[in-house]
């Protein structure tokens, strides 16, 4: 299974979740998006779904020197989640990382200001929350938003991805009350290997898709 684009691969998940939706199981729902790569996706579910669309800014720690192979990741203000046997196979301590936590922090509410301005982040207590990004690699974002997310006491945590590492996806079982996933490649080595068209999305692009989800037709549950 390969997607054209984001926006190919969110119809093809919002697909998947009618079938939830079809038997009753989604009720009270809200989508999230890990941004930026998440947000189109994310996108065609909510509006497949009529449910209202956020952003959850969740940040990468990578490894110095090469930022995209992480080893933790951080949502909000909450102390930053780290693979503590990555951590021991490369040698790195969390002090060593710090600085690239702090960077990382700046620049997550720098996004969470941009793409929200004042708008308060919705209320997930006793919510069915989908969670939805372009991709899993390491999982790291995922990991670090759904314990975020989990403390928020949610009524259902839900994954919804269009393609994972196989790995990855089991692991994220402990995380999410559901995982959706359309496709596990014994073969992955990077989310873009699926996307014929994997183009970095902006905050721009971000920012818009958020305006049209929320000036269009009333969707379903509070938010």
């Amino acid at each position: 299974m390969r997607f054209h684009d984001r926006r190919h691969a969110g119809q093809e998940l919002a697909l998947r979740m009618m079938e939830w939706a079809a038997d009753g199981d989604l009720v009270n729902t809200v989508v999230l998006a890990l941004p930026r790569g998440g947000v189109p996706v994310a996108a065609e579910v909510a509006q497949t779904l009529k449910a209202p669309l956020d952003v959850l800014v969740a940040r990468k720690i990578g490894i110095p020197g090469r930022p995209e192979t992480g080893v933790g990741a951080i949502v909000g203000d909450d102390p930053p989640l780290f693979d503590r046997r990555a951590l021991e196979l490369l040698g790195l301590s969390e002090e060593r990382l710090s600085p690239d936590v702090a960077r990382e922090r700046t620049e997550l509410h720098r996004r969470e200001q941009l793409y929200r301005g004042d708008r308060s982040a919705p209320d997930v207590k006793d919510r069915a929350v989908i969670l939805v990004d372009d991709g899993l690699a390491t999982g790291a974002t995922a990991r670090a938003a759904l314990r975020y997310l989990r403390r928020r006491d949610p009524a259902r945590l839900i994954l919804a991805v269009p393609v994972s590492a196989p790995d990855t996806a089991a692991a994220m079982r402990s995380e999410a009350d559901d995982i959706i996933c359309l496709h596990q490649p014994p073969d992955f080595w990077a989310v873009g290997q699926w996307y014929d068209d994997f183009d970095q999305v902006s905050d721009e692009q971000v920012i818009e898709t958020l305006r049209a989800h929320s000036a269009s037709p009333s969707k379903s549950g509070r938010q």
